[in-house]
């Protein structure tokens, strides 16, 4: 049995091992410099910068599957929730879980007052294009990504 239900900081250290086990996954596990601690903090510290949905296995308590999000701002729409990663580990794939992930995502977009919601697909991950598309995704094309890091 899998449960959604919002994520709390003692959740971070399964949390973070599924953002390893998905930068592995998109062949960038070298560009991971964000830590646990780090997590924990900007996600459930005074000021927090994130909010996450965990996919529980009642079973054996264990996260099998996260939703990680934050609200941003489009000067064109308005609120607008930012989904930043859906993760479900590998063995839990193909039971219907990210769909509820995204389904609970969209409900606290729409809770939380959101014009919509937005996110980033790399263009050769053709099983998460196919899982996205079945919500009648929109995909921009003609934008490029720009990053400053620090």
């Amino acid at each position: 049995m899998i449960s959604i239900r919002p994520g709390t900081r003692d959740d971070i250290p399964q949390a973070f091992a599924l953002v390893s086990e998905l930068a592995v996954y998109e062949k960038a596990a070298d560009q991971v410099s964000n830590t646990a601690d780090q997590m924990a903090e900007e996600g459930f510290g005074p000021n927090p910068l994130f909010g996450m949905l965990v996919a529980e296995d009642s079973d054996n308590a264990k996260i099998v599957g996260m939703a990680l999000y934050y609200f941003r701002y489009s000067t064109w729409k308005g609120k607008r929730l930012y989904l930043e990663d859906i993760i479900v580990t590998e063995a839990f794939r193909g039971y219907g879980i990210g769909k509820l992930l995204l389904d609970a995502t969209i409900d606290m977009a729409r809770e939380t007052g959101c014009t919509g919601m937005m996110w980033q697909v790399l263009d050769w991950n053709e099983p998460a294009i196919g899982f996205y598309q079945q919500f009648g995704t929109r995909f921009d094309n003609g934008w490029t990504n720009c990053h400053l890091d620090f």
